[in-house]
């Protein structure tokens, strides 16, 4: 393994980090109902924790309601339960075998506590880059080690991977900053 091939890598799951902070951004909600809320609350299935999205289907009623139909008779109450569990502050109500998820209006108070959420999330992705970045350096380390590189060329390699690691913590402030302004939004 060459220092291109190493920062290339951490570039790689660098990027990775970003979108996967992007798709946990999209799941916190801002007012409207939007299905793919739902997607990071688990229910036991079988002994299995699975998304909701693989035992139930999962729709919009109306723009501040969001439909649970399990698949299964006896998934009802465990979907409820997950789902009043959850951290998203939600209270479903059953109607038969159909789940009703409304969307309450966003208080001031639940506003700053998806701001806290947002925050959380971005902090989360943060401490993901830092720590590609630290194994990046331990792999940089390893060639200066085996003697495949010299002391000058490992010393840039860090440099460059820490100049990444910054580039992509600015990133995810800006997108952070962007979903708080999005989220504070009335």
């Amino acid at each position: 393994m060459t220092i291109a091939d190493i920062k290339k890598n951490a570039e790689s799951k660098m990027g990775k980090s970003i979108e996967a902070l992007k798709g946990e951004l999209q799941k916190i909600r801002t007012g409207r109902a939007h299905p793919g809320i739902l997607d990071q609350v688990h229910v036991d299935y079988y002994g299995s924790p699975v998304p909701i999205s693989q035992v139930a289907n999962v729709s919009l009623l109306d723009a501040r309601t969001i439909s649970v139909q399990p698949w299964e008779k006896g998934m009802g109450p465990k979907i409820e339960k997950a789902i009043r569990e959850s951290d998203l502050g939600l209270n479903p109500s059953s109607q038969g075998d159909l789940l009703r998820v409304p969307m309450p209006a966003l208080t001031e108070e639940r506003r700053r506590d998806l701001t806290k959420v947002v925050r959380g999330a971005g902090e989360d992705a943060k401490v993901a880059v830092r720590n590609l970045r630290r194994e990046a350096n331990e792999q940089l380390k390893r060639l200066l080690k085996e003697k495949a590189v010299s002391e000058d060329d490992e010393r840039r390699g860090q440099d460059d991977v820490q100049r990444l690691t910054d580039r992509v913590v600015a990133e995810v402030d800006r997108l952070v900053q962007s979903k708080e302004a999005e989220v504070l939004a009335v």
